[in-house]
């Protein structure tokens, strides 16, 4: 054996070392997958989550809703309007629901009875039950009433919500106006409306009236203005109601043909009691100036004196006064307040217009809204009243216009017939439309 150290035979190689080199590589391997793996993680949750940021949300379909269907509700409430702006035939059966089997009577007269409702909507009716007869005046008075009201709409008429008509019953559906007619708060002991709430129904029902007369497609005559046919609702607005003596007319016709004579004793137009003469739409305005005197005395046109021979009509004195410069003085006793006495003094003057003899002379009722309003000045009144002392047709004539009694001039310049177009201002400093 050589112990030198030169042995012949090469060296062995370490059983150690041959084993390291591969766990080595697969570890590397595997580290460098997990990365491959961790990085292609990252990767596709980066791209999911930007596609959860930049993508909207797809709404899910909805039906399909056509135009016609979504606008049926609109369409359904337009055609229900339109069919309560013209008046309902009722059954006797559903005016019987309405009323609770006429439970609640609000007044009775000569054409029948009239008795509170209520619709199922809760709006309140008045409901007119017309009295049955052989003769024809009931089925008149239905006919004009339908025929006249039912075609008008204005805030001083009343509204006919509609009617009943079989071979039973003839009846009426009013809207309900809460506090009843004008007679009942003039004559009264008890008198509550102020003098400004009455000149303002004053002019309220001047507008209502000057509609039928002048802005309704054909023209209605009422023929029974007075106190009794206005109502007020809630708020004491006056509407013009009662349209059972009403009659249409065209607006070309100068006068209507009338067997007797219509309207209630104390109201109607002298020419009424005239045989043979020419009746126009003019009746009606001397009936409202009626009215207004009895706003003005808060008091009924005629009183019996103690003597029944003797009457005391309230127009008559109206005039006297006037003629006599003592028109404030009679506000004052009338129990008018200072601050009102102007504005009564200026009705009185219009009412005294309103009842000449000669429907000629009476201002159409747009004449008296504005003379009413204040923004005019009123020419002075002729005398009215001439038939009382001598009844003929050339004492109603008498001191007629040219018909209309629009253009004529007066000192004040071009101006109607019955008022100067001028203002306190102007009145003050003198100032008058110019002539043309």
């Amino acid at each position: 054996m050589d112990t030198s150290g030169n042995s012949a035979f090469p060296p062995v190689p370490n059983p150690a070392s041959s084993f390291r080199l591969p766990v080595i590589l697969s570890v590397v391997l595997g580290l460098v997958t997990l990365a491959v793996i961790v990085g292609l993680c990252v990767y596709v949750a980066r791209r999911m989550k930007l596609s959860i940021v930049t993508e909207p949300v797809q709404p899910k379909p909805s039906p399909v809703i056509k135009f016609w269907e979504a606008d049926a509700p609109t369409m359904q409430k337009f055609f229900l309007k339109l069919a309560q702006e013209n008046p309902v035939r009722f059954t006797a059966q559903q005016l019987c629901t309405f009323t609770e089997n006429y439970n609640t009577m609000l007044g009775r007269g000569g054409f029948g009875s009239v008795y509170k409702g209520q619709f199922p909507n809760g709006v309140e009716i008045a409901v007119k039950v017309l009295n049955r007869g052989p003769n024809k005046s009931i089925e008149e008075q239905f006919m004009a009433e339908v025929g006249t009201i039912g075609r008008t709409h204005h805030i001083n008429l009343v509204r006919l919500y509609g009617f009943c008509y079989d071979q039973f019953m003839s009846a009426l559906v009013y809207e309900f106006m809460e506090n009843g007619s004008l007679d009942k708060h003039l004559f009264s002991d008890n008198k509550k409306l102020e003098w400004d709430k009455l000149h303002q129904i004053a002019i309220g029902t001047a507008k209502g009236i000057a509609y039928l007369h002048e802005e309704c497609k054909q023209r209605i005559i009422h023929y029974d203005i007075k106190p009794g046919n206005v109502l007020l609702d809630e708020n004491f607005a006056p509407k013009v109601a009662d349209f059972g003596l009403a009659k249409l007319c065209n607006r070309e016709d100068t006068h209507v043909t009338l067997t007797g004579y219509r309207g209630t004793p104390g109201y109607i137009a002298p020419e009424f009691m005239l045989k043979n003469f020419p009746i126009t739409y003019k009746c009606d305005v001397y009936s409202f100036g009626i009215l207004l005197f009895e706003i003005i005395g808060r008091r009924k046109n005629t009183n019996v004196a103690g003597n029944s021979d003797s009457l005391d009509w309230f127009p008559k004195q109206v005039w006297e006064d006037f003629e006599k410069g003592k028109l404030m003085q009679l506000t004052e006793a009338c129990g008018i307040e200072e601050k009102d006495r102007a504005a009564a003094e200026r009705m009185a003057l219009v009412a005294l217009w309103c009842a000449q003899d000669s429907p000629d002379m009476r201002p159409p009722m747009s004449a008296v809204v504005k003379m009413l309003e204040g923004g005019v000045e009123i020419v002075p009144p002729p005398k009215p009243f001439r038939y009382l002392f001598a009844v003929g047709n050339d004492v109603v004539r008498a001191g007629s216009g040219s018909g209309t009694g629009s253009g004529s001039t007066t000192s004040g310049g071009t101006n109607s017939y019955w008022y100067k177009e001028t203002t306190p201002v102007m009145a003050k400093y003198e100032i008058t439309v110019a002539s043309v």
